[in-house]
């Protein structure tokens, strides 16, 4: 079924409600429960002011994804497509949290080829289920696709949005707002394009298993969602994007996402593998650039980002709309 939540009968309205409260309070109650269980941070070397970090309880992410998917389980209609993806999202936030656990963290094509195995399963999930939605869209103009060429498109988007939002989880409460701001304007054009009800109410449980754990997060923060969170995010994110219909939407609705992250992924990869430093002035991720390079504090960068990001969301829908 299709709706919009201005239509919703009293019933479902109820259901929403209960979702949402459960969603947050469940996560509220579980971290503060379990705060001294999660493993402590051992601080960034590299990352701008990453001993900051140091001794925090690390990998929050292991608890609010649970939380989403018991949620998801109690107040939403359950179904093989939808029990996929809670599998591979729990899958991503486990091999991130036991990441975040290792007492010498995994190296980067060890988690790369995980991403990878990850993305290619949700990939195929996602085309076996939505054979409507097997298209490649540049905004007003949809190309339909062989199936097999999806796959390996949806893939890769996947594997980018695990480590764009990955690298977004640098500064208290960015990468949480930012996901926020995103699935926010995701529900919105997803009310637009026809979105099924069922992703809309895993998308508002994913929002508000994020702002219980933002209550923690917010600077100065006492935990954080490690690569356990920002991991399975980023799965959910593009999984959402998805289901809009249109995976290009990606571009302006999580511009800031990209842009933070895999402009320090375009950095290695020029630098490792062509032997090009034409990124040399700019520090990755780019929040750590506008920090140590440009002298913007944390609230400066986590407003002046997600102000940027609305924009870019609100003129898209008025142009799509």
């Amino acid at each position: 079924m299709i709706y919009k939540l201005g239509s919703l009968g009293a019933n479902e309205k109820l259901v929403y409600a209960l979702l949402i409260v459960f969603s947050f309070a469940s996560v509220i109650a579980l971290l503060k429960a379990f705060k001294n269980k999660l493993p402590a941070d051992l601080g960034r070397d590299f990352a701008f002011n990453g001993k900051l970090s140091r001794g925090k309880a690390r990998g929050a992410g292991l608890i609010f994804i649970i939380c989403y998917i018991i949620a998801s389980a109690l107040f939403i209609s359950i179904s093989p497509e939808y029990i996929a993806y809670y599998a591979l999202i729990f899958a991503g936030m486990l091999s991130g949290y036991l990441d975040d656990r290792a007492e010498k963290p995994w190296g980067e094509y060890k988690k790369g080829i995980i991403d990878l195995a990850i993305s290619f399963l949700l990939a195929l999930t996602f085309a076996n289920f939505n054979a409507e939605l097997l298209n490649i869209n540049l905004f007003f103009i949809s190309f339909a696709v062989n199936k097999w060429i999806f796959i390996a498109i949806a893939t890769i988007f996947f594997w980018l949005m695990i480590n764009a939002t990955n690298c977004t989880d640098g500064i208290d409460g960015f990468c949480g707002s930012l996901s926020i701001n995103s699935l926010i304007f995701i529900i919105t054009i997803g009310a637009i394009s026809g979105m099924n009800s069922t992703h809309t109410m895993s998308i508002v449980s994913m929002i508000f298993v994020i702002v219980a754990y933002l209550w923690y997060n917010a600077e100065p923060s006492t935990m954080l969602m490690g690569d356990a969170g920002s991991r399975a995010i980023g799965l959910f994110i593009g999984l959402s994007i998805l289901k809009t219909g249109n995976m290009i939407l990606a571009l302006p609705i999580c511009f800031m996402i990209l842009l933070d992250g895999l402009i320090g992924i375009v950095k290695i990869i020029l630098i490792r593998f062509l032997k090009i430093n034409a990124l040399k002035n700019i520090r990755t991720p780019l929040h750590d650039h506008f920090r140590k390079n440009k002298g913007w504090s944390n609230t400066q960068v986590i407003f002046r980002f997600n102000m940027i990001q609305a924009l870019i969301s609100v003129i898209t829908i008025i142009l799509i709309k």
